[in-house]
């Protein structure tokens, strides 16, 4: 059984879709009822076992909560998605909120220990467990108006490395994907912002394999990987599925 946090829209819901066509049962959650339904409903149409949870990832008792129900329902916890995080604007440094900080590192860093902290107790006890974190290219290049983002992302970084020696005895991995599908966030040339359109544009007319990640196709196969047996010798590693973007940044 797997938890996938973010998972009514984008990345969350693709890798939600992957995992079920390989037949696991999964536990998804989302700040949004109706979505999340949506995605469970067409999940629960296969064989695969579909519990939802309408949670706040920054709250650390949401997490403790989400995983006693977990393990009510299976009976385990083999893996753990931690997909969701919120976003802020594009801002400049000096124009950062203690709002936006607050934020970002709340339902990224923050949530992602809570996270973990819930779910390896039982992980240990079956002396195996599957972690997989989200980080971000951003986070490495430093890019402009993404300082807070950038930087949250790589406090996960972090803790995947030191979460990763601490639990790998335990037959615990845990592993950082730098994902690039962001298509669910590209705007529209009508959506007053046509400066953004054009950096998407740009960004991956740039990328050596030339267009944007598909979540479900391109990016969830490796978070399977890293969820698999196969993956038992692989620990506290960045894996970026981006096409090779990360050459150009």
């Amino acid at each position: 059984m797997i938890i996938i946090t973010g998972a009514s829209r984008g990345i969350g819901a693709g890798v939600a879709r992957h995992l079920a066509g390989r037949g696991a049962h999964l536990v998804l959650t989302a700040r949004r009822a109706e979505p999340l339904e949506q995605i469970a409903k067409q999940l629960r149409s296969s064989t695969t076992r579909v519990l939802t949870a309408c949670v706040d990832v920054a709250e650390r008792t949401g997490a403790f909560d989400l995983a006693a129900r977990a393990m009510n329902e299976f009976g385990r916890i083999d893996g753990l998605v931690l997909n969701a995080q919120s976003f802020r604007p594009v801002t400049e440094l000096l124009e950062v909120t203690p709002t936006d900080l607050e934020l970002l590192m709340s339902t990224g860093p923050a949530a992602a220990l809570w996270y973990m902290q819930a779910v390896v107790p039982q992980m240990r006890v079956a002396g195996r467990g599957r972690i997989v974190t989200m980080g971000s290219a951003l986070g490495l290049t430093g890019a402009a108006g993404y300082g807070p983002y950038g930087a949250s992302k790589e406090a996960i970084r972090s803790l995947t490395r030191t979460a990763a020696s601490e639990w790998g005895r335990h037959g615990i991995t845990v592993n950082c994907v730098l994902p690039a599908s962001a298509g669910h966030r590209a705007p529209a040339d009508d959506d007053g912002d046509p400066a953004r359109a054009e950096a998407f544009r740009a960004m991956y007319a740039n990328n050596p394999i030339g267009r944007d990640g598909d979540a479900e196709h391109d990016i969830a196969p490796l978070i399977a990987f890293l969820l698999s047996d196969a993956s038992s010798y692989i620990t506290g590693q960045t894996i970026a599925a981006d096409g090779g973007g990360i050459l150009r940044a």
